[in-house]
């Protein structure tokens, strides 16, 4: 804290605060859904079974990613403790020899590690299990009234946003408080751990989610004709404990890592323009603009409820109200904080204000642009629908190009908004250098203010598994009820699943925007971190022209595709064996009720599946920036990341939306009434096409899709913190070409792995 004003040094522990209150708002809100009603017993063995395949799932997740985790907890503190100090470190420590800086300094990236790692697992495992709580609950209060199911479902995930908010800002906070102007040094390993994290979850959550989620499809609905949460089908549970580990689990830890990462680059270009102006205002703004996106997030979150409190109401007009409310409010704020705040720095307080502005419009067109390309209202999955008449062939051709077309707007959204960054801090220097870090700096605040309001956003993600659970609660607990309370419960929960699944592609969408941002912010951070410890090595830029950085750009536009293809291919793989489990019960008269379905198999199919790619993919993405930038050197590492942000977003988007608007398409037609001579409804042809493109859709959307955000981050982070020893070492000798022989074994054994069949793991194991 040296060096602050009395002012600032009472805002940064004001702040401090703020992450403290939004962590209580958790727990106030967790006390209100513990004390909603659990529903009948039938509810709450269905719930128990769901619990503990969740909670089952994730001990084993963490018992495989800890001895990687070790391992990176070293490379860590030996990232900062072979090279010389930053001169930040320098300042900030300036009373102590250089020898005992590197050993502070590595200390506490790799404990920050260890802290962002611990945090986004604490974000993913909590919100799962708030999540779980919360299902059975609005299952219950479904059988009173829409306006109590809607509140209990919106604020059982809000404990999982104010989580990923408060966390991610206490971390941050006490990082700065501990090393002032040294703190981008270590939050760099903050911002890893919690990346690194959300990548685990993101691969293993979404491979369970949707290898369940396709077995059971197939075989339920289209080969049985049975409804969707059928009890009598085998994969049913695995599906719903899949809901919670993939869409609460992952999507927090996803949203939590892009909330460090935008705190990371901004305060390392912070950092670079103090160096350039002598303000440290530019340090602490975004610390500042996180702390007021908290208590808007409360303010917002805490007015989502219907008006209706019978059958119906607009569950996503009263969410989005709540984001728009929040919204509203944040900006507000930032347009005082800048205005009172900001006035000294170069360019003008408007500037910076503009900058956090536009990350909120941003995330509001991201939002209504995902909408109308996978909302169930929009002409895009309206024309999906249609296509069902023809068969599956031409529904799947229909949502590809709707996939297709939605990432070049979402591209074209996120350029608009770099290009507003040029706008706004263009003419603050003459000096190219100068104006370069401007306008990422730029950049930087736009990620830092889309990602304002993650409370509101988590929230909306978490609502979709939340109703989903809920729907299939209420499915396998009441099969064969047909009075009016129970019929009425069903509306209501189909009508909040069907919003939850739009809540849940926006949110989707968000993600992979905020990735984007955040991944051109740490690029910036790249070129601006390199050129500090050696003024030569960018000196003429990144040249496409030259050889090995076009090399390193066809590299890092191909890793996205072998990502995807390993994750889509474990789907599939785990898939085929559910399949043949769901069918072998089957033929044992599952069907006729002869004997009872075993639901451990599928549970235990889907396990092995996730737990068996979660290091492969991980060490392609931390190992495929070091090899490239030991071979071909820092310029060419640029062009890697250069290759994979253009060539990641595109294809995150096309399988995020296509994804999503395979899925209303389907929901689309089993609203339609039961008619299997007109072709309408369940069970008809149409229907059937539907559940096939979904089917094809399900590892798009909530596998291959979200977990390309992390990598993107992954891969630019590893980049950000081995770039400097890439620099520091050019010669490469005989330890340098042997590090290069063991990184590209692990490659290859990480590919073969990948490849290998799905071994079914032992029960008890």
């Amino acid at each position: 804290m040296n060096g602050l004003t009395a002012f600032e040094q009472i805002a940064i522990w004001s702040v401090l605060g703020v992450s403290i209150l939004g962590l209580l708002y958790a727990l106030f809100l967790r006390n209100q859904i513990m004390r909603e009603d659990k529903g009948t017993a039938d509810m709450q063995k269905v719930w128990n079974a769901i619990r503990e395949g969740a909670d089952a799932y994730l001990r084993r997740q963490l018992k495989s990613i800890l001895p990687l985790i070790g391992v990176l907890t070293v490379a860590m503190f030996f990232s900062v403790y072979i090279i010389p100090p930053t001169p930040e470190a320098i300042d900030r420590f300036h009373s102590i020899p250089h020898a005992q800086i590197r050993l502070i300094i590595g200390l506490g990236r790799a404990i920050a590690f260890v802290m962002g790692a611990g945090f986004s697992l604490t974000v993913g495992q909590i919100g799962m299990r708030m999540a779980v709580q919360g299902n059975v609950r609005v299952a219950s209060a479904s059988r009173r009234s829409f306006g109590d199911a809607l509140r209990i479902a919106y604020r059982a995930g809000t404990i999982t946003g104010m989580l990923t908010d408060g966390l991610g800002l206490f971390g941050g906070t006490v990082i700065f408080i501990i090393f002032g102007i040294a703190a981008p040094d270590v939050l760099l390993g903050f911002g890893f751990g919690g990346t690194l994290l959300a990548l685990f979850m993101r691969v293993g959550s979404g491979i369970f989610t949707k290898a369940a989620d396709v077995g059971a499809d197939l075989v339920g609905k289209v080969e049985a004709g049975i409804p969707e949460d059928d009890p009598r089908n085998p994969a049913v549970v695995a599906d719903l404990v899949g809901d919670n580990v993939g869409d609460c689990a992952g999507m927090a830890a996803d949203i939590f890592e892009s909330y460090e990462v935008t705190i990371v680059s901004s305060m390392i270009l912070g950092v670079a323009l103090h160096s350039i102006t002598g303000h440290l205002e530019w340090i602490i703004y975004p610390l500042l603009v996180r702390g007021i996106g908290v208590l808007a997030s409360i303010f917002g979150t805490y007015l989502v409820k219907s008006e209706s409190t019978e059958e119906g109401g607009n569950a996503m007009q009263a969410i989005f109200k709540g984001f728009l409310s929040s919204a509203a409010l944040s900006t507000m704020m930032f347009l005082a904080v800048a205005f009172f705040y900001m006035k000294e720095v170069n360019g003008g307080w408007w500037r910076p204000f503009l900058a956090t502005a536009i990350g909120v419009l941003l995330a509001i067109l991201i939002d209504r642009l995902t909408d109308y390309f996978t909302g169930s209202h929009g002409k895009p999955v309206q024309d999906i629908k249609k296509s069902a008449d023809t068969g599956p062939a031409t529904l799947i051709l229909s949502g590809t190009s709707v996939g297709f077309e939605s990432s070049v707007w979402s591209v074209l959204v996120i350029a608009a908004t770099i290009f507003g960054s040029i706008l706004i801090y263009g003419s603050v220097s003459s000096d190219p250098v100068e104006q370069f870090t401007y306008i990422l700096y730029g950049v930087a605040m736009t990620g830092i203010g889309m990602l304002t309001l993650t409370g509101n956003n988590v929230a909306m993600d978490s609502f979709g598994p939340i109703s989903d659970n809920a729907a299939g609660i209420g499915e396998m607990a009441w099969n064969g009820m047909e009075d009016e309370e129970t019929k009425k419960a069903q509306r209501i929960m189909a009508d909040l699943d069907a919003v939850g699944n739009t809540t849940k592609a926006i949110t989707k969408g968000i993600a992979i925007g905020s990735a984007v941002i955040a991944a051109v912010s740490l690029f910036g951070s790249f070129i601006t971190d390199v050129s500090r410890v050696d003024p030569l090595a960018l000196a003429n830029g990144i040249r496409v022209s030259m050889p090995q950085v076009f090399v390193g750009m066809l590299i890092g536009g191909a890793i996205p595709w072998l990502f995807s293809s390993f994750a889509i291919q474990a789907v599939s793989r785990a898939a085929a064996l559910i399949i043949e489990e769901v069918r072998r019960q089957f033929k044992l008269g599952v069907l006729e009720g002869k004997v009872e379905p075993d639901y451990t198999a599928a549970v235990d199919i889907s396990t092995g599946a996730a737990q068996k790619e979660l290091i492969p993919l991980a060490l392609i993405g931390v190992l495929s920036p070091i090899v490239v930038g030991l071979l071909l050197q820092v310029e060419a590492l640029g062009g890697f990341l250069a290759g994979i942000i253009v060539s990641g977003q595109l294809l995150a988007v096309y399988l995020n939306n296509a994804g999503g608007a395979w899925d209303n398409a389907k929901k689309l037609i089993e609203d339609e009434p039961v008619d299997i001579e007109n072709n309408t409804g369940k069970g008809s042809d149409r229907h059937k096409a539907s559940v096939v493109g979904d089917t094809v859709g399900d590892p798009f959307k909530d596998t291959a899709g979200p977990a390309l955000n992390p990598m993107i981050k992954v891969v630019n982070l590893v980049a950000l913190i081995f770039a400097p020893i890439i620099v520091t070492y050019k010669t490469l000798g005989f330890g340098g070409w042997l590090s290069i022989v063991v990184l590209l074994a692990a490659l290859v054994w990480a590919i073969r792995q990948s490849k290998k069949p799905v071994v079914i793991p032992v029960a008890g194991d």
